[in-house]
């Protein structure tokens, strides 16, 4: 997914408030760029860090900047997870997904569960429904391991159990993180952090849900899935 516009480099002085992250560029002027990660973003806030902007010239808007990119551990990370939805769309249709391939039709945030919305559903006559809950991944542990997730997140625990009532019922279930770095090549449930999410992913899986991980190269101008990652639950 390429960005539609130049970013503009600069460092982070702060990120407040959940949606706001004041921002020095390089000649020294400090902007307020909205932050759309509402998460604990753990090793991805530190004040000092390489970020990258993009800039709206949409009259409507407050914030001219949002916070796209960080660069962590020597490696640059996407800092938007509803990219995530849009990376995996895109992989799914260009058939980098190759667990996903061969369905005839996509849909987005359909309804289903108990006021779920489910990130991905694949159709095709003839086939069950894959029903594929996405997940954002950025928070590395421990060279070459990602981890998920970095707060606590009932609603995350909640889409897995709704998956696995997908598999009940004859269908298809997937959960799908997306690991916005290129660093990494296993993923882990971050047990200390949550074990009633750790719990609920191993249990969902042994009911037949699949836990499928992929990776992203980051660059300044893109953000691409581009292999799979190993899952250690």
């Amino acid at each position: 997914m390429q960005f539609p516009t130049e970013l503009i480099p600069g460092r982070l002085v702060k990120r407040y408030k959940r949606f706001f992250a004041d921002v020095e560029l390089a000649d020294g002027q400090v902007v307020t760029a909205h932050c759309a990660n509402t998460g604990a973003m753990t090793g991805i806030k530190e004040p000092g860090l390489p970020v990258w902007l993009s800039r709206s010239d949409n009259p409507k808007r407050k914030l001219k900047f949002t916070w796209e990119l960080v660069e962590a551990e020597g490696t640059l990370i996407g800092a938007l997870p509803n990219l995530a939805n849009a990376l995996a769309e895109e992989a799914v249709n260009a058939g980098v997904i190759t667990e996903l391939a061969g369905y005839d039709s996509l849909r987005r945030e359909v309804k289903y569960g108990e006021n779920s919305r489910i990130d991905l559903l694949l159709e095709s006559e003839g086939r069950p429904p894959c029903w594929v809950e996405v997940k954002n991944v950025h928070w590395q542990r421990g060279p070459g391991i990602a981890e998920f997730p970095d707060g606590v997140t009932a609603r995350g625990a909640k889409h897995l159990v709704e998956l696995a009532a997908q598999v009940a019922s004859g269908e298809r279930a997937v959960q799908l993180f997306i690991v916005q770095r290129s660093d990494c090549e296993v993923l882990r449930p971050a047990e200390d952090i949550d074990p009633v999410y750790a719990r609920t992913l191993r249990e969902s899986a042994a009911a037949g849900v699949e836990v499928l991980a992929y990776a992203c190269e980051v660059t300044e101008k893109s953000v691409t899935i581009t292999r799979p990652m190993r899952v250690e639950l």
